[in-house]
């Protein structure tokens, strides 16, 4: 039998008793790092009170995940086996779906447990009401890929959860204060530990107060869809404009404020900043 099991985000003490149980008796391990999976379960041995069976312990992360799983048979699963993350629930943001394709392919019966998850954390925390979100994870590296992602998310009408580093948060920060200044948006920097930090308010805001923020440790930001940013006032059309994105985005939203056709929106974005062309 296989199982996925959540591991604590930064509280030890938000393991549940059930994935104890299985952890104790568990003799094959899956994990991303072998090192902080053994000082994960040695720390949660002395705190339970159980006694662990000895276990054996086989790394699968993001790099080498296809090639354990190509060298796997289906007798590993006669036994107790479960997989960790790091922190966090498996597959979100962290390998664990190619295993679970592979159990579903050779009829291996795998369960995945309830557990910690920091993008539903902060988004319980956030205030933000719509029922509707979405999750991107963290934002690509590469310029172009990256400017794509924050152009969906500053047109999306839902709420947006993502992941940010801590040498990469300021940079986020300045580049929504840039794009949605008048969005709300809350951050959340190392959920459930000993220095959790929880921030509200718009773009330009919270660019303001963060230049004494010590930026160590990782951050959760939740973007407000255009419901939650405009409720209670209307949108207009130079609202739109005075945003700093590029003159097809700016027409798209035009567009869907007074209904004319994205195309013609366009070509009077065009002729206004070029009326002699």
């Amino acid at each position: 039998m296989l199982y996925f099991i959540p591991t604590p985000i930064g509280n030890l003490e938000d393991i549940s008793l059930r994935s104890l149980n299985i952890l104790a008796k568990s003799s094959l391990v899956f994990c991303e790092d072998t090192r902080v999976a053994k000082k994960l379960i040695n720390l949660l041995q002395k705190n339970s009170n159980l006694d662990f069976i000895e276990k054996n312990f086989i790394s699968m992360h993001s790099h080498n995940e296809e090639r354990v799983i190509k060298e796997l048979n289906k007798e590993t699963f006669d036994q107790t086996v479960v997989y960790l993350s790091d922190a966090g629930m498996p597959c979100v943001s962290d390998p664990g779906c190619k295993l679970v394709e592979y159990a579903q392919k050779n009829s291996i019966e795998y369960e995945v447990l309830p557990g910690a998850n920091a993008a539903l954390l902060a988004y319980a925390a956030s205030g933000f009401c719509q029922k509707e979100f979405l999750f991107f994870g963290f934002l690509s590296h590469k310029t172009k890929s990256r400017n794509e992602e924050l152009q969906k998310l500053i047109n999306s009408s839902y709420t947006t959860i993502l992941y940010e580093s801590p040498h990469r948060i300021k940079k986020l920060i300045d580049e929504l204060s840039s794009l949605i200044p008048n969005h709300q948006i809350f951050l959340a920097k190392e959920l459930t530990k000993m220095y959790e930090l929880k921030l509200k308010g718009t773009a330009k805001e919270i660019k303001e107060n963060f230049k004494d923020i010590n930026t160590k440790g990782e951050w959760v930001v939740v973007v407000s869809g255009t419901y939650e940013s405009t409720k209670g006032e209307a949108i207009t059309i130079e609202d739109i404009l005075s945003l700093d994105i590029p003159k097809k985005a700016a027409s798209k939203l035009i567009a869907k404020l007074t209904g004319e056709n994205p195309k013609e929106c366009y070509k009077q974005l065009l002729h206004s900043s070029n009326p002699k062309g």
